[in-house]
């Protein structure tokens, strides 16, 4: 036997993960099908399979989808499609960060201040100060997710300006 041919099961599995890569592709948003660089007849498979919804023909254009997907480089598409997942990653840990900072200032660690000030170099201390003091001196419970949703804008426009 020749050592140069693949199984037939190597083979199946790299055609499923081409068709959950088309999957994935059915997933996007226009926007971000815009961006990538795709065959025009693959592009319009994806958009059709946007509107199918009975099953059987939904899974038929996704076999197609795979089939088209054996004809071009996958390699661009996981790239594209990977970094969409980190993009995703990054934000969210960005947002559990000023979540944290917002929550332990209210509850009164006023060490954050340090760090915040010193990751932050645009944070003005006086305007932080005055947000911290009106979301912890808020009573009502309007007030306090007034005032703790004004904190939490001046974070995040504080950590994501250069």
């Amino acid at each position: 036997m020749n050592d140069d041919r693949k199984s037939r099961t190597k083979l199946k599995n790299e055609v499923k993960a081409l068709q959950d890569l088309g999957e994935q592709l059915v997933e996007l948003s226009t926007d971000q099908l815009k961006t990538i660089q795709l065959p025009e007849e693959l592009l319009s498979a994806v958009k059709e399979a946007r509107q199918i919804s009975q099953h059987i023909a939904r899974r038929r254009q996704m076999q197609y989808i795979g089939k088209l997907m054996r004809e071009i480089d996958p390699e661009p598409v996981q790239n594209f499609l990977e970094n969409i997942r980190q993009g995703n990653y990054q934000s969210t840990m960005a947002f559990r960060k000023i979540e944290k900072w917002r929550d332990e200032l209210k509850e009164g660690n006023l060490e954050i201040i340090e760090e915040i000030i010193a990751s932050c170099p645009n944070a003005q201390r006086q305007r932080l100060n005055q947000l911290i003091r009106n979301a912890r001196n808020s009573r009502t419970p309007g007030q306090v997710s007034k005032a703790s949703k004004a904190l939490f804008r001046y974070l995040k426009e504080i950590d994501s300006s250069p």
